[in-house]
């Protein structure tokens, strides 16, 4: 029977990331077309980069460890384009991968994202999604702070939204989510899942500089290939305020419940039903200067996790970046995170609480049109409960970009 269950949302997984590509290409094929109706101008940058890495901990681990080196080689472009109603936007990039020395590891990261952005008199159609593949500790682990091992992630996201302006001050929009992310190399430690949602709510400009929203959702989350099968939803409601302090600096702040019902199927246990009332709540800040900007978020949340449940994260974080010159750039993004499990039976374990904390500092150089470099350096710091001793690296890396003339297309 559990051979069964696990071929079924092997099979049901393939089917939806089949129909979630299909899906993706013939929207962009249709605003494709509608786009020939009209006056457009498209364009495309390539680019190709490549960087040098070292680690002296690349697997973020408290166990002995040698340090280890790396290349990347980064083809990528950037394709735009916009007519008088649609907007078009992409930045399809690839990363070759090469780590030796402590760690011997080959690996390809990929990046497909799309928006699109169609408008009428009083309508805007959306759409946010694409395929990325990344490696956990690339991706996940700056997003939720909790990673159980180093490997490939394959995410799709599909996410529509329509927004109707029912008058001067006061829309209606309403959103669709999709995502299915899946773990390569045959892991038995992580397990692949879907969320499954939607929202819809009002957005109320109170004054120019003051704007309310309340919006509800529900998101299904679920394991596909776990051998104890973890399902949850939480269902909510979110009220957010916006305000311009000035032309440069704007506030948000945001808050409501979840009301978070899950199960696990425990093999002849049975099913294990818990419920759980669960505060989402956050605010953020950002000022715009002549030369800088910085941004500040604290955040509550809850986030799926390979580990084969939902967690809870605290984050704060803190961007900043500041133009020395118009050829040199410096920028500075701090993370802190701690993660704690919210739904209590995974793999029939529990889930250790744990905190992560990375700085990274960036300067890049436009040495000529079409070259630029760029150095930086992170600091990553990792505690788990469970284990007894605090992990942390540093990287430095160096990475040379070349830029050839854009090529534009207008008609």
């Amino acid at each position: 029977m559990q051979w069964r269950y696990e071929t079924g949302a092997r099979h049901r997984s393939r089917y939806l990331r089949r129909l979630g590509s299909i899906v993706f290409w013939v929207c962009l094929m249709n605003f494709g077309i509608v786009s020939l109706a009209e006056t457009a101008e498209w364009s495309l940058s390539p680019s190709i980069g490549v960087k040098g890495v070292y680690d002296s901990n690349l697997l973020l681990t408290s166990l002995p460890h040698a340090d280890t080196y790396g290349y990347w080689i980064t083809p990528a472009t950037e394709l735009t384009g916009k007519t008088e109603r649609l907007d078009v936007s992409s930045r399809i990039a690839a990363n070759f991968v090469e780590y030796f020395g402590g760690e011997d590891r080959q690996f390809t990261n990929v990046f497909a994202p799309l928006a699109v952005r169609y408008r009428t008199e009083k309508d805007i159609l959306g759409f946010n999604g694409g395929f990325t593949r990344d490696n956990t500790l690339l991706g996940e682990l700056q997003e939720t702070g909790v990673v159980l091992q180093f490997t490939q992630r394959n995410q799709w996201t599909f996410n529509p939204s329509w927004t109707r302006n029912l008058t001067e001050t006061l829309s209606w929009r309403t959103d669709v989510q999709f995502s299915d992310t899946s773990y390569g190399g045959g892991q038995s430690r992580l397990f692949d899942y879907q969320l499954v949602g939607g929202s819809g709510g009002f957005s109320y400009q109170v004054t120019e500089r003051d704007q309310v929203q309340l919006i509800g959702s529900y998101t299904e989350f679920r394991i596909t290939n776990s051998p104890f099968p973890v399902r949850a939803s939480f269902p909510g409601v979110n009220l957010s305020m916006t305000h311009a302090f000035n032309e440069s600096l704007t506030g948000t702040v945001y808050g409501g419940p979840r009301l978070l019902s899950s199960s696990t199927e425990v093999g002849n246990v049975g099913v294990i039903h818990a419920q759980d009332t669960v505060w989402v709540a956050g605010a953020s800040l950002s000022k715009n200067f002549e030369r800088a900007m910085i941004q500040a978020s604290i955040a509550h949340d809850l986030a799926p996790s390979g580990f084969g449940l939902l967690i809870t994260t605290d984050r704060a974080e803190l961007s900043s970046s500041y133009r020395i010159s118009e050829t040199i750039a410096c920028s500075l993004n701090v993370v802190g995170i701690l993660s704690s499990g919210k739904t209590s039976v995974a793999s029939g374990a529990s889930f250790p609480d744990s905190r992560y904390v990375s700085v990274v500092p960036k300067l890049s150089w436009k040495v000529s049109e079409w070259w630029e470099t760029e150095i930086s350096y992170m600091y990553r710091w990792r505690d788990i409960d469970s284990n007894p001793e605090a992990a942390h690296s540093h990287v430095t890396t160096f990475m040379l970009t070349y830029s050839p003339p854009k090529l534009s297309l207008s008609r």
